[in-house]
């Protein structure tokens, strides 16, 4: 039988299943073997089944950014990502060590400071990000955590090690899609070898249960998953968590502020809630406090919230750190409050404050990646590369008007694994998101949720822009 990857080629790329001469890497022989004794017309029809299963069990994706957008699943093709475990131990020890940084860098900015005093980030910065909050000066969160839940955005180049590319820390998703990609390749490998020998990911929601219940003080708490309402791209993930954790799901319609506490609406009248996951950005959580005209606001929720009569995950505040400019100084957070050297680096970040940086960036936009500081999903991106002139020249112009919340990055060629597209094997390009959940302890996911480029030679993974997804395996 012609082999399925006879065709294949790494085309100069660093290929997580293929070296460059064409032998595949030894994590990968046991599934490569598995994988050739299907047809492209086994795997189509595989593929064709797993489509029709997830729209029966309703795992879709909204995007309801694009006119007449339809819910849709969310693409997962069967060729699994495998990363070995000693590669694998680095990694989450350097997550471990970013949050943690991370989550003292939130509880000095909203408290005295030391870090903006000594100048090693710049005042102005901070202050000036769409996400800090000054209202949250002085709050300390129940255990001083800030960071209850992150993802945390890996990337490889054609050197192989990992990168951090950004933070999430303030309603991360895609967790539900990364547990129900491991169902799926149940169904398709539980006989391989080498799928008996990974690591489980499937106590996530026991993990993210067990840390509501830690910040919430109470022995016997009343915990509930906040969401935007069905019309959210995530919904699907919102429900799925509540599901798992045998907690409600709620919408800002559903509670209500009494006597100082928050009260959720039953059918047997008003029951006090101790701890909220909430799936909706800080601003629009209370129009009283913040962005006036929400129509998500939960009005007086700041202020119970300041008084230590709810706990909150993540807190109030949290994206000030996920700003892509303060993403800049992350090494030198770890450095400042851990006394370490940092284990994941990021990718070289140029900052606009200066103006020969300004030049460098603006004389040479074919070479980079522009990104505006609090954008997410691919929005707000220009990859120099793939740009027309008059593209180029609109992010000119932003990045004059407001140098401030734009930074740039040199275009990294991701790492690619083979995927399964339009009945034809292709090197794809990927990322990696982890995810932390901070509690009494720290848990990473072994693994994480690999989104992948479905278009051919796209560097853009992101589901709302055509992106899909892979299972990751850790050995």
């Amino acid at each position: 039988m012609k082999s399925l990857f006879s065709k294949y080629n790494t085309d100069g790329f660093f290929d997580e299943m293929f070296l460059e001469n064409g032998k595949v890497r030894e994590k990968y022989q046991d599934t490569l073997d598995f994988l050739e004794k299907f047809s492209i017309k086994d795997l189509n029809q595989i593929q064709l089944e797993n489509e029709k299963n997830q729209i029966r069990k309703g795992i879709t994706f909204n995007d309801y950014s694009i006119e007449n957008a339809t819910e849709r699943i969310m693409p997962f093709d069967l060729i699994p990502r495998i990363i070995e475990n000693k590669e694998w131990s680095l990694v989450e020890i350097g997550l471990k060590q970013r949050v943690s940084a991370l989550n003292l860098f939130l509880e000095d900015v909203y408290g005295k400071q030391h870090i903006l005093n000594d100048g090693t980030i710049p005042r102005k910065l901070i202050e000036t990000s769409k996400h800090f909050l000054k209202e949250c000066i002085g709050i300390k969160p129940n255990k001083n955590i800030w960071i209850h839940v992150s993802g945390i955005d890996l990337i490889r180049g054609s050197d192989g090690v990992f990168r951090v590319l950004e933070d999430n820390l303030r309603c991360p998703s895609g967790v539900s899609y990364f547990l129900e990609n491991r169902n799926i390749s149940e169904n398709i490998f539980s006989n391989l070898n080498t799928f008996k020998e990974i690591a489980s990911i499937q106590d996530y929601p026991r993990h993210l249960s067990e840390m509501l219940h830690y910040i919430s003080q109470k022995k016997n708490h009343n915990a509930a998953v906040l969401s935007p309402g069905i019309f959210n791209s995530a919904y699907f993930e919102h429900s799925f968590l509540a599901e798992k954790m045998k907690i409600d799901l709620v919408e800002p319609q559903d509670l209500v502020v009494l006597n100082g506490r928050i009260k959720k609406r039953t059918t047997k009248g008003f029951e006090t809630l101790d701890v909220i996951y909430r799936r909706i950005d800080d601003v629009f959580l209370d129009s009283k406090v913040f962005k006036k005209d929400s129509l998500l606001s939960i009005k007086g929720l700041f202020d119970v919230y300041k008084k230590g009569n709810i706990a909150i995950a993540n807190a109030f505040g949290t994206g000030v750190a996920d700003d892509k400019v303060v993403y800049a100084y992350t090494p030198k957070m770890i450095e400042y409050y851990l006394k370490e050297t940092p284990i994941l680096p990021i990718v070289d970040t140029y900052l606009f404050d200066n103006k020969a940086s300004v030049r460098f960036v603006i004389d040479n936009l074919e070479t980079l990646v522009v990104k505006e500081a609090n954008e997410a999903g691919g929005n707000g991106m220009l990859i120099g590369s793939e740009a027309t002139k008059a593209e180029m020249e609109v992010f000119r112009k932003k990045i004059k008007a407001n140098p401030r919340d734009f930074i740039a990055q040199p275009i990294i060629q991701l790492s690619r694994v083979p995927s399964f597209i339009d009945n034809k094997l292709k090197g794809t390009h990927v990322d990696l998101r982890p995810y932390i959940v901070y509690g009494k302890d720290m848990y990473v996911t072994p693994g994480g949720f690999t989104r992948v480029a479905l278009k051919e030679n796209s560097l853009i993974v992101n589901s709302s822009k055509g992106g899909g997804s892979k299972d990751t395996w850790v050995l």
